[in-house]
């Protein structure tokens, strides 16, 4: 049986936490897998109860944090290539930048017969200053050349690596999209629609929009409590706003609403009379999407957005900006409406065009629903690595 070593960022909501998780749990028992992970950041949330729930036992590397440390990242450095001395992987898979910079560096010193990396995303743009940029765009260069195989999630962050940054060439490249578990965004949603706006008062006629994620700059929040304020203004609906999610721009975003003149309530409050809800950190994300009218995205820049899928999943049309790979998720006037990211008028005209039209959300919803299953479950996820791996065991006579 063949040996992976997966390594991942840290255990926090997000695309490269199921990723890794299901291809862990479900590629057995074709493959063993160990999952290594590094230490989340103060300010996010915890979800180690998603692998408790796999019953999947991560070991930890608390030095492989998010931000750069010469001193912690040699010491991860050091522990990953102990555990791949002891576990002897056939395979190391690495997933999200600093992972993919420490693990990639260790299995090719300690010559891992496959190097796999995994874009989730890049920071490529409206992460850092160009110098900045033009530093980590070199480094990966340099880590692409000790990989057997890239993989991108998505056809427009396919291009944007192999043509725009020219990270490597396109032969190393295998497009393989994110695989969910959907089942549960598509079941009992009556009830749950119930349960979720009964908590919150809101009655039938409301329109519910709600934007789920990290509260980091690169998120723009700032285009979501525009489009909000201008719903406010000008739609004839009764709206209900909600921000699902943490982080550190939190206390930027409460106060940019008071600027804007949009009330809010928060999660530490009993009564939720006012047109906005911060929540904070939620894990029924599938009652939310249920009592929800419409799900959007406000992004600088995106890999394959799971809030994105997981609504169309549950049947709710999208309104989000063109970015990264939301195109391949989101079949524009199709299942939802896509806006460039310096066009506020737009996205606000996007958001007024569905809040308005009853018939309309339902059509995308319907159509949305039945795209994406097909697309992105974590079944096919499976089959597509299993296949790749495969194939590379096979380059090095090991198949």
């Amino acid at each position: 049986m063949p040996r992976v070593l997966r390594i991942l960022n840290r255990l926090i909501v997000g695309g490269p936490l199921l990723n890794a998780s299901y291809l862990t749990k479900y590629m057995e028992p074709e493959f063993e897998t160990m999952l290594v992970v590094g230490e989340k950041e103060s300010h996010e949330k915890d979800a180690s109860y998603f692998t408790d729930q796999l019953g999947i036992k991560p070991v930890y590397v608390p030095e492989m944090g998010r931000s750069i440390s010469p001193l912690k990242d040699y010491g991860a450095y050091k522990k990953i290539k102990q555990l791949i001395r002891e576990f002897k992987p056939d395979i190391v898979h690495t997933h999200a930048a600093k992972p993919g910079a420490i693990g990639r560096m260790a299995a090719a010193a300690m010559k891992v017969p496959v190097i796999v990396h995994t874009y989730h995303g890049h920071v490529f743009h409206s992460y850092f200053n160009s110098a900045k940029t033009r530093a980590f765009i070199g480094i990966e260069r340099y880590l692409g050349k000790r990989s057997n195989a890239i993989i991108a999630i998505s056809e427009q962050q396919h291009k944007e690596l192999v043509t725009d940054y020219r990270i490597a060439p396109a032969e190393k490249f295998r497009i393989v999209p994110l695989g969910l578990d959907l089942d549960k965004f598509a079941s009992g949603n009556d009830e749950k629609r119930k349960s979720f706006r009964s908590s919150y008062g809101i009655p039938d006629d409301t329109i519910v929009i709600t934007i789920t994620g990290r509260m980091v700059p690169v998120k723009n929040h700032e285009l979501f409590l525009q489009g909000i304020s201008y719903l406010l203004q000008h739609s004839p609906k009764k709206i209900k706003a909600f921000i699902v999610g943490d982080g550190e721009t939190r206390t930027a975003m409460e106060s940019r609403a008071k600027d804007l003149g949009i009330g809010f309530s928060t999660e530490k409050d009993n009564l939720h009379d006012e047109p906005l809800v911060f929540t904070s950190w939620r894990s029924d994300i599938d009652v939310i999407n249920a009592g929800s009218d419409i799900i959007t995205l406000t992004s600088f820049n995106e890999g394959t957005p799971v809030s994105l899928i997981e609504a169309h999943a549950a049947g709710k049309p999208v309104v989000s900006t063109r970015v990264g790979g939301i195109e391949a998720v989101v079949d524009e006037k199709i299942t939802g409406f896509l806006s460039n990211i310096n066009d506020v008028q737009g996205y606000c005209d996007n958001l007024m065009e569905l809040v308005n039209n009853d018939i309309l959300r339902q059509q995308f919803g319907e159509v949305a629903s039945a795209k994406v299953k097909e697309k992105y479950s974590y079944q096919r996820l499976v089959r597509d690595m299993k296949g790749l791996y495969w194939d590379l065991l096979k380059t090095k006579g090991l198949g």
